[in-house]
């Protein structure tokens, strides 16, 4: 009988028969308040490598959701999503940027034209500016938003126009997710 010698006190090893998975990343509440957590999450799966993310997020801000779609695009990561609860506003963008989208009867989506934010006080030529900006920015989103849920926006923007709530089974009737039941997943879905 052949014995194997113990690891390296700095190697971490997993028993041969247990199949650790996907990594699993919980984006929970504000996006902008766990963003610099949900970076490092982020990178921490390969590149070309597959994840799950479980969401619960009202949303916050659409530059910390381009910047998590962005590093799921070119680090070319399959992300499995599942709402767990609610995932709305900016938080869209990150759920859509999802290879495969997993929604329950009690998941909810809220969509919503953009809401613009100054807790500080600026000068006029600077909230011009800013109101350009914010306005081809909304008009971006709004077009990338359908294209990462693969269909034409104008249902999409219908719901955003109208700040609409949307449930799980609503999703999955318009074929932007797939609804499951509060049972646990096939094995072949969990992997």
């Amino acid at each position: 009988m052949s014995r194997r010698a113990p690891p390296p006190a700095n190697e971490q090893t997993v028993p041969d028969d247990q199949d650790q998975g996907p990594i699993e990343i919980a984006l929970v509440g504000d996006l902008t308040d766990n963003e610099a957590d949900l970076t490092d999450r982020l990178l921490g799966v390969a590149p070309g490598g597959e994840c799950t993310i479980y969401f619960d997020s009202p949303g916050g801000s659409p530059y910390c959701a381009m910047s998590l779609v962005t590093l799921m695009r070119v680090r070319d990561i399959r992300a499995r999503a599942v709402v767990t609860g609610e995932c709305s506003s900016a938080a869209l963008w990150p759920f859509a940027a999802c290879t495969q989208r997993l929604v329950t009867p009690y998941s909810v989506f809220l969509f919503h034209p953009m809401k613009w934010q100054s807790e500080e006080h600026i000068g006029i030529k600077e909230a011009a500016e800013w109101s350009r900006h914010f306005a081809e920015l909304e008009r971006d989103m709004d077009v990338l938003l359908g294209q990462l849920f693969g269909r034409s926006e104008d249902l999409i923007n219908q719901w955003i126009r109208t700040h609409r709530y949307v449930t799980g089974k609503e999703m999955a009737d318009a074929g932007l997710a797939e609804l499951i039941p509060l049972q646990p997943l096939p094995a072949a879905a969990r992997s």
